[in-house]
């Protein structure tokens, strides 16, 4: 059933299948990509920006575009991240292993665009490519507690927690000149590396490079990128009452408000972008066929939501730079 009168190109989503709404509709969706086209009808509008979350819609393209610029995101813009992890002593409970592992997951401040990528770890490190850092610590009693009744590990004893904010950075070269402390440690200084009593201790040299997430996913400059299409919703006949009220239920918290009209309850489409496609209205024999739920097929909502050394929009720019010097790369490749 076909209850839409623009072109946009959708799929119906009944109780078990999706059908196409309009099959023969011209749009970005044609098996021959035209660039003219895509020009004409492809936006970019930013929904929402809070702190390292970006959501926005990508209008007018075409799927495979869409995943590539996640794909890109996620596995191909870099970041810098612990790699080496020189242990001179630790008598803590944690593995040697365990212990770099945690450390190399530490998200790092520093602006990656500022750095060369390390091609031979058999050189020294060099203020282009490196940063080193180093976690010295030890915990023992606190003798000159004040709370000597105190049960808790805070009270009896010092450095009973290590946080990355012990973390310390040890320039090399003109780094120092070139950066500030804030500019390169980690994001967060709350994160906990390992707990400690008295008689344990770190001494560790920590270096961090350049590099992506197809290396290791401690590089992805994402803690997650991701896409869903569009929903849209539309009530093809009045719900009322105790119904409308169910009719609300069937579907995510804001997407179905009830309104009132003289004595009757009336149920209307309120915001259909954050439904989840439950498809609870099935459920109920009289409600089924009240509702029709479709999603717009060129019409991408996406977010990302950044670790924090670069910020959601630098991300996809960078993201787009580099699916250019893929493409150039390719021309240059076949034109040889």
């Amino acid at each position: 059933m076909n209850t839409f009168n623009d072109e946009k190109p959708r799929v119906i989503m009944t109780e078990h299948k999706i059908v196409n709404n309009n099959p023969t509709a011209p749009t970005v969706l044609d098996d021959q990509f035209d660039v003219k086209k895509f020009k004409k009808i492809f936006r970019i509008v930013i929904v929402r920006y809070e702190n390292n979350e970006m959501e926005f819609d990508m209008i007018g393209i075409h799927p495979f575009l869409a995943n590539t610029f996640r794909r890109l995101i996620i596995s191909d813009v870099p970041s810098m991240a612990i790699e080496k992890v020189h242990i001179l002593n630790n008598t803590s409970i944690i593995q040697d292993e365990v212990l770099a592992h945690r450390l190399g997951l530490i998200p790092l401040r520093a602006d990656p665009r500022l750095f060369e990528y390390k091609a031979d770890w058999s050189t020294p490190p060099n203020e282009k490519d490196t940063l080193e850092f180093e976690l010295k610590i030890k915990c023992s009693n606190n003798k000159d507690s004040s709370k000597k009744e105190s049960s808790r590990a805070e009270d009896i004893y010092k450095n009973p927690n290590v946080y990355s904010k012990h973390i310390k950075w040890v320039p090399i070269g003109n780094q120092k000149k070139k950066f500030k402390d804030v500019e390169v440690g980690p994001i967060h200084p709350d994160i906990l590396i390992s707990k400690m009593r008295p008689g344990h201790e770190l001494d560790l040299k920590l270096f961090a490079v350049k590099s992506n997430g197809k290396d290791h996913a401690k590089f992805s400059p994402v803690a997650t990128a991701f896409y869903r299409l569009l929903p849209e919703i539309k009530i093809v006949k009045p719900v009322e009452g105790e119904a409308a009220y169910r009719l609300q239920q069937c579907f995510s918290p804001g997407v179905i408000g009830v309104r009132s009209e003289g004595d009757k309850k009336l149920a209307v489409v309120k915001d259909a972008r954050y439904d989840t496609s439950s498809r609870n209205i099935f459920r109920y024999d009289d409600l089924k066929d009240a509702v029709v739920m479709s999603k717009i097929q060129d019409h991408f909502i996406f977010t990302i939501e950044s670790v924090g050394a670069m910020q959601p929009d630098v991300i996809f720019k960078e993201a787009i730079t580099l699916l250019k010097e893929k493409c150039l790369s390719l021309l240059n490749e076949l034109n040889s």
